[in-house]
C-alpha cells in the first residue's frame, strides 16, 4: 500500500550555529518516522553516523550543526534531504523529544559527525528540507 504523496519542502533560517560534538550524547529515536512543525518554530539539527532507525534507539555519536527557525509550516519525514545553503549535508534520520517542547532534535544521518564549524555555518543561511526522491 501507497501511503505519501508529493508534499512542500519546509524552509528555514539558521538563527544559532553549534560547534561541539559528543560520542556519549544519549539522545533516544522517537517511534515516529515524521513530525509535523510549524512556520516561526525553531528546532536544534544535530548529525549523526547512526543509521539504526528502531523507536528507541540510543544515539550517542553526534555533532550539532545549530538552530534553526522555520518559514513555513510542513511535515519532515525520515530520509528527508537536508539542504544548508545549497549543500546537501545528509537525510533526516529522525527525531529527539528530550527538549520537547521547547525543540525537537533534528537527527540528521550525515555519515559522520560534523559541526556548524566543519561546515563554516553562519546565522542566516538557508536550510531545507525536501523530500527524497
Amino acid at each position: 500500500m501507497r501511503e505519501n504523496g508529493a508534499k512542500r519542502s519546509v524552509h528555514g533560517a539558521l538563527v544559532k550555529v553549534l560547534l561541539h560534538r559528543r560520542t556519549e550524547r544519549g539522545m533516544s529515536l522517537e517511534p515516529y518516522a515524521s513530525r509535523c512543525v510549524r512556520r516561526g518554530e525553531v528546532h536544534e539539527l544535530v548529525t549523526t553516523d547512526h543509521r539504526e532507525t528502531a523507536p528507541g534507539t540510543r544515539i550517542d555519536r553526534v555533532g550539532f550543526l545549530g538552530f534553526v527557525e522555520l518559514s513555513c509550516a510542513g511535515v519532515l519525514d525520515r530520509g528527508d534531504d537536508v539542504w544548508i545553503g545549497g549543500v546537501h549535508v545528509g537525510t533526516v534520520l529522525g527525531f529527539d523529544a528530550c527538549h520537547f517542547p521547547n525543540h525537537y532534535n533534528i537527527l540528521i544521518d550525515a555519515g559522520r559527525l560534523l559541526t556548524g564549524e566543519d561546515l563554516k555555518l553562519g546565522p542566516e543561511l538557508s536550510i531545507s528540507f525536501t523530500q527524497a526522491g
